[in-house]
């Protein structure tokens, strides 16, 4: 995978309270780009940080409806994928403390 692919396949990390919590479990999150799949967020992450990758797990995030004096409209949705490190790796970048 040439590094141009690994910047669109990884679109930035997704810091939420449930994906702090996630953290501590060795589990990261990042939002994705919508073509991405399985094996190409698993290479971009092993390429990008150095570090082995055990499980990929990939959800799709609905956009959510909003209404205004013009009538509804829907946010644009996005896609995120929990990845599962290898036992004893760590991303630093992820821990919080600062």
């Amino acid at each position: 995978m040439n590094q141009e692919r690994v910047f669109k396949v990884l679109l930035g990390p997704h810091m939420t309270e449930k994906a702090a919590m996630a953290a501590e479990n060795n589990q990261y999150v990042f939002k994705v780009a919508r073509d991405a799949t399985k094996p190409e967020i698993k290479k971009a992450v092993e390429a990008l940080f150095d570090k082995k990758v055990e499980q990929v797990q990939v959800l799709n995030m609905k956009g959510k409806t909003k209404r205004s004096v013009r009538g509804e409209g829907l946010r644009s949705g996005y896609r995120k994928a929990y990845v599962t490190l290898a036992p004893g790796e760590t991303l630093e970048d992820f821990t919080g403390t600062e």
